[in-house]
């Protein structure tokens, strides 16, 4: 952590910034001290000055939320209809099939001559 400096309406205000954020810091404070001083809120006490400073750029992203399009709306899955099984499982059902018959036909037998 380091400490920032930023001149706000004639003001200076130390503030920590987190390593390698320091030049970021120092451009959101060029922006508050240039919407300060653009509304003439230097002259104002601290609490008011950020207030006026706060309320501006609160305003100015409200009308570019505005004026940005609106979102693409996400297109759905297409619903594909399920595939059919594989040959190889259909050969292998059909061969379960002949077995479960055989099965059943011995079992049949067996029942017939007892």
């Amino acid at each position: 952590m380091s400490n920032v400096t930023l001149s706000i309406g004639g003001r200076n205000f130390a503030v920590s910034a987190t390593d390698g954020e320091e030049s970021h810091i120092e451009m959101l404070g060029r922006m508050i001290d240039e919407r300060a001083r653009k509304i003439g809120a230097q002259n104002q006490s601290e609490p008011r000055m950020m207030l006026f400073a706060a309320l501006v750029m609160a305003d100015e992203l409200h009308e570019a939320h505005k004026a940005a399009p609106p979102p693409a709306p996400v297109p759905e899955p297409a619903i594909s209809e399920p595939a059919g099984p594989s040959p190889e499982i259909m050969v292998r059902v059909a061969a379960i099939a002949a077995r479960v018959e055989k099965l059943a036909a011995h079992l049949e037998d067996a029942g017939e001559a007892s």
